[in-house]
């Protein structure tokens, strides 16, 4: 598959594995599945057709796995802001996380910390080039270190998903390390 339809396809998918299911007509289970067969009629009725194929290699080639497929039935991997279980159980944090963000966030997150914002948790990269990458998307990164070892003696609880992210409802201020 061309990388550029391959491009469109994964965020066709974000769009409403994610944010807007009711757009194509689609209902997420609580923990946001959907059968394929559902989503791939739904898409065609809404004028973007794919195959179960490239359905397929989407979710095998995406650099960061936002996608599973399971029984038939495919979700996104995390990053909702619809409601959604992922049934993800609590885990044990390594010491540090990272966070990629821009300069121009800093102040507020100097004073209210990580918050979700329209998403379900906060998300955390296991190493600094992931954050690096997650905050360039934005502009120039800036990369922030979460303690997160501290955080969960503190009893903040932490998930990871099924692509290695990390996830937690906040990060207070007070468990962040700003560069310079």
């Amino acid at each position: 598959m061309e990388e550029q339809r391959s491009v469109r396809l994964s965020k066709y998918l974000a769009r409403h594995l994610r944010h807007a299911p009711e757009r194509i007509g689609i209902t997420l289970d609580s923990q946001g599945w959907v059968p394929v067969d559902e989503l791939l009629s739904a898409a065609a009725r809404h004028g973007f057709r794919f195959s179960r194929a490239e359905l397929e290699t989407v979710v095998a080639d995406n650099d960061k796995q936002r996608y599973s497929i399971e029984a038939g039935r495919i979700r996104a991997n995390q990053g909702h802001s619809v409601p959604v279980d992922l049934a993800l159980p609590s885990a044990v944090p390594p010491a540090h996380l990272f966070h990629g963000t821009v300069a121009r966030s800093i102040t507020a997150i100097r004073r209210e910390g990580l918050r979700p914002m329209t998403r379900h948790a906060v998300h955390l990269s296991p190493d600094r080039a992931t954050a690096t990458r997650v905050g360039a998307r934005r502009g120039r990164p800036v990369v922030l270190t979460v303690d997160a070892a501290a955080m969960h003696r503190a009893g903040h609880v932490f998930q990871v998903s099924a692509n290695g992210v990390w996830l937690t409802s906040t990060v207070p201020a007070a468990f962040l390390h700003f560069p310079g």
